[in-house]
Order: structure tokens, then sequence, then C-alpha cells
């Protein structure tokens, strides 16, 4: 059937049990267990024990569940039989039924897939004088794998006509092959497949807007006429689709309905008598045609006004639509400038209050009431700088949060402006107003090394400061002047004092040193540069000797410190070109030892 489908007035599922079938439905003979040649079963479970048929049914049929299992007779001929009543006159049914060939294929029992299955269905009047339809399956092969198949007729039954006589026979010989099941054996009638249309929407539906009502719809139905030859009407209305009442005198192709103000489903039924509109099994009926009544949308429910302080981020607003509802924002309460679309929320950039509008999905009706959300910002105290500071040594700091008449919480617990530490880390501070609104300071606090003097070096006219540890210190050689590298250049001789501090006051190192201006070479040839050997600054060391020597080890000469000089000679005469050593003792100092050359 091409067209619409009423409800069965049939239906053989073969769910009555492991029985027989009652008398007259089939000359074979029933068996409880594996039926052979001219046998049959009634059964869920398919399988042979010598595994030659398939192991089980597929669920694709209207029931599933059990079947008609028939092992073909060796010879052709009708193997079932049944009276189907309750017919209406001048009707167009659909006879199906499903058919499955049982005989596995894989299992090899049988040559060249076994002998089809090939059955006849034929509809008689109920005399069984006249034949009104039939129809053949040709042959059904064998399958790898279970699979049903439903065939079918349509018939028409006459004036008066109630009844009808079902036969199968099987067309095939029995043997190796030609063994099958039966399931879900149906009669119902078979109509025109008719839609109902309407100037206000496609076929299958017309919305209509809350704010348009009452309105007035004229429906249409159109037939497709595939299976009836003329029509008869009768229009139908339901809430849901499941209950549905006749409207009285609505026997026209076209139905006008006045003054509709709910939602409401319509359907028409079709038949070729009039007769039969007063029976489902009789008539089709069309698919439902809703008229659908659109809500105007309530305010959107608002999810809360944001309040929130000027230095921290804007949460969206958000409202919560009705199930198939979107949102528009607006910056009025009706008209205004709309600022966001399809969307249940809205990042403002500013503080005032914004407008929710929910619209239907889908739907041109009007929108609901607007719901205001509201968007405050509070200021918050003004941002403050985070510091890093030096902590002297067994000394203390004071923190300062940095900003007046407002309420602070230290991370040490402390709520008083500033605090005094004594270890160095990190210090945080909370700083609220009376909105409750914060900013945070941070305080990194580090420890500033001691410094500690090494020692003091000269070297002809440069000075180094070496101290026992690193860290950011300046240097200075009058007190006044200090510099951040450790060495002094172009020094000259004499008593020094050495000055060392760090870069953050904290401390002041000093030492006492002399400075002697030593020569690493001479050239006594009389040019009045580097012609002699002397010492400059010896004279702060107080009694002095300076003592020369040979790579040999022979002292060249000796004399007091501050008035020693020698001009590369010994005995009058020039000595060579060479390394020469001096020895520089004096009293409340170290023993200074070094080298320095003769040049020529």
């Amino acid at each position: 059937c091409s067209g619409s489908k009423g409800d069965p007035i049939y239906h053989q599922d073969f769910e009555g049990g492991n029985a027989s079938l009652p008398a007259g439905f089939t000359s074979y003979h029933y068996v409880t267990g594996d039926p052979n040649d001219g046998q049959y079963t009634v059964s869920d479970e398919v399988g042979q024990d010598n595994g030659t048929w398939h192991p089980y049914f597929p669920q694709n049929t209207i029931s599933g569940g059990k079947a008609i299992i028939v092992n073909a007779s060796y010879s052709s001929g009708q193997f079932f039989r049944t009276s189907i009543s309750g017919l209406c006159q001048n009707t167009t049914y659909e006879f199906s039924a499903y058919l499955m060939n049982v005989y596995d294929r894989n299992s090899e029992a049988c040559p060249n897939g076994g002998i089809p299955v090939n059955v006849r269905f034929e509809i008689w009047d109920e005399t069984e004088s006249f034949l009104l339809k039939e129809m053949s399956t040709g042959n059904v092969s064998s399958t790898s794998t279970p699979r049903w198949e439903q065939f079918g007729l349509t018939f028409q039954s006459g004036v008066g006509q109630e009844a009808v006589i079902l036969k199968m026979f099987n067309n095939g010989d029995g043997g190796c092959g030609n063994d099958l099941a039966i399931d879900d054996v149906v009669f119902r009638s078979c109509g025109d497949l008719t839609e109902i249309h309407s100037a206000e929407g496609p076929a299958g539906n017309v919305a209509l807007c809350e704010e348009d009502l009452p309105a007035n719809v004229q429906m249409t139905a159109v037939p497709d006429n595939s299976v009836y030859s003329q029509h008869y009407y009768q229009w139908q209305k339901s809430s849901s689709k499941e209950n549905w009442q006749d409207i009285q005198g609505e026997n026209s192709y076209t139905y006008f309905a006045n003054e509709v103000k709910e939602s409401t489903y319509f359907r028409v039924k079709v038949a070729e008598d009039p007769s039969n509109l007063n029976e489902n099994y009789c008539s089709s009926a069309s698919a439902p045609f809703l008229i659908e009544v659109v809500k105007t949308p309530g305010a959107p429910k608002n999810n809360g006004d944001i309040v929130v302080c000027s230095n921290e981020p804007f949460p969206p607003l958000s409202v919560t639509p009705e199930a198939g509802e979107t949102i528009n924002w607006f910056d009025q309460l009706s008209g205004g400038n709309l600022l966001a679309e399809n969307t249940s929320t809205y990042h403002a950039e500013n503080a005032g209050t914004f407008y929710a509008e929910a619209v239907k999905e889908g739907y041109e009706c009007e929108p609901g009431n607007r719901a205001a959300v509201s968007l405050t910002i509070l200021p918050a105290p003004p941002n403050v700088a985070n510091e890093i500071l030096a902590l002297c040594k067994d000394t203390s700091l004071s923190l300062d949060a940095g900003l007046q008449n407002k309420k602070y919480l230290w991370s040490t617990g402390q709520t008083t402006r500033t605090i005094e530490i004594t270890k160095a880390g990190e210090y945080f501070v909370e700083i609220s107003n009376q909105n409750g609104c914060s900013v945070f300071k941070k305080f990194e606090i580090f420890p500033v090394e001691t410094p500690e003097f090494d020692q003091i070096t000269s070297e002809e006219k440069t000075v180094v400061i070496a101290l026992e540890q690193e860290g950011e210190f300046e240097f200075s050689l009058d007190g006044r002047l200090f510099q951040e590298s450790n060495i002094f250049h172009e020094i000259e001789g004499g008593i020094y004092t050495a000055y060392v501090r760090d870069k953050f006051g904290c401390q002041t190192l000093q030492r006492e040193f002399v400075h002697l201006v030593i020569p690493k070479f001479i050239t006594p040839n009389n040019d009045g540069y580097n012609d002699i050997f002397e010492l400059k600054g010896i004279s702060f060391f107080g009694n002095s000797e300076v003592r020369i020597f040979n790579r040999y080890g022979k002292l060249i000469k000796a004399g007091n410190g501050s008035s020693f000089k020698w001009d590369g000679k010994m005995d009058g005469k020039d000595l060579p070109a060479d390394d020469y050593w001096y020895q520089i003792n004096s009293e409340g100092f170290k023993t200074i030892k070094g080298n320095f050359s003769l040049l020529r």
C-alpha cells in the first residue's frame, strides 16, 4: 500500500504459546520439536539439531518473538488457511506477511544452496467461489544470515462484503531446502495518502502568535488519488494527537477553524464509502495538522543584579529563558538600541541597567516584557605600587600600606596601616575601603649583607679592595666619592683609608692602609723616565729597609727605605739587563717581596 494505512483488523503474530494452530488453519501436522517434511511448529527458536537452519530470528518484524515454522511437504500445495472477518464494504485492503527462508546456506547440507522457498498468497470471498487477488513471492533463496522479507498485496472488498479467506500455498517441492517461517500476517485498510494544506503555512503546521488571537484558519484536504476513486471526509480535532473527536457537520474537503484560541491538532478521515467513516479500520486518516498558538513570552528570570568593584573583572549579566526562547538585550525598557542578540548573557562595560527580552525561536511573534538587570560598579581604592626593600642586619623595618583612612589586613594578621618587621621575606597587605573593595600591596624584603674586608692590594698605581662576600657594595678612598668598582687606578703612594658601604645605607666599613708605588721596570739611560728604582709612599712606613738582589740571591744594594734609590749600578758599574728582586722590611708591616726588570 503506497498510501495511508488504517489500523489492523487482523494480526496473527503466533504469540499464543507453543501450541498447534486451530483446526482448519493448515493441513500440515504440528510437532513440538524439529519439524520434518509436511510438518510445522510454532516457536521463537528456529534452529534444527543437525545445524542446517539458522539458529535465531532477527528482531525486525512487527512483533518479534514466535513464528510458524514450516518444513515443506514433498509435493506442492496449500499449507495455511484462515478466515478474516470484520471487513468494511467498498474498501481497499492491504494484506502483508513476513517470510524467511530458514535454511542456512553456510551449513552446505544441501547442494546449490538448497531448494528455494516459493509461496503463493490467495484472497477469496467467504464462500470460496470468487478469487479476489493472488500473488507469488517468487523464489526466496537461502542466505548466510537470517533475514525476514515482507510480502503483500492489495484488494478491494465488494458491496456488503465483510469477510475473506486467506490461503497460502507451497509452490515448490519438498526435499533439501524449501523450509520457511512466517510471522505477522496483517490485514488493514489502504487509502489515499492525504495531506492538509493551509494558506497560512506549509503542510503540517500553522503557527499563530498570541497577540493575533482569535484567528481563523482554513484547511484543505488534498488526497493523492493513489487508491480511492471517490472521497468522503470527516474532520477531527485533538489536543494531544491521541484522543480524536469528530467535528460535527464537517464533511467537506475544506474546513474553516473559527476563532482559534489555543493549540489544537486537526486531521481528516477519508473513505470511499461514507458508511466507513465511523470506523478507523475502514478509513484512512491524514497526518495530524497542528495549529499552534505561540504564547507571548514572559519576562525572563533575572539571575541577579551584579555589584562589582571597579578593579575587578565584570562578570556577565544573565537571565534564564524558558525552553524554546532566545534572549536579546537592550539599553531601554522599551525600544532603545539592540546591544546583543541570541544570548542569555551580556558583558556590560559600564554601570547601568540593561534589559533582557525573550523571543520565541523560529517564530515571528512579538516579544514579551523585558527584565531589568543592573550592573553597579563600586569605586575601589587607588592602586598602590609594590615595594622591594632592604633589611639591614640586626635592625627592624617599617612597612607602610600607603593609603590613609582604610581598613588593613596584613599577611601577619595585623590590622594597622604600618607594621614593624625584623625578618626578610614577602609581606602582603589588603587595603579595603568602606565599599568593601580592596587593593593589594606586596613587599619583598631582602637581607643586606654586612661587608668584611678580605685584603687591600696595590700594584704600581692600582689599588684593589677585596671583600669576603659578594653583594651590592660601593667603594671609596676618601669617604666622599664612592664607586661601584672595587678597583682604583692612578693612585699615588701614601696612606689611605678604604671605605666600603652597601647601597642601602646600612653600614660603612673602613680600613687604613699604606699604598706603595713599586715600579715594574727601570730603564737607566738618563732620559728622565724610569731611570731609577725608588718607592713612592714608603716614607709613611716609618723605619724601613729596602734590599735589592740579583737572580742568584746576591745582595746588590740595601738602604733606608725613605731615601732608597738605585740606578742599576754596583760599585759604579752598570749591571746587565735582567730581573732583580726587592725586599721591603718595615716595623709593624709584613715583609713585601717582589721582582722588577732592568732594561737597557
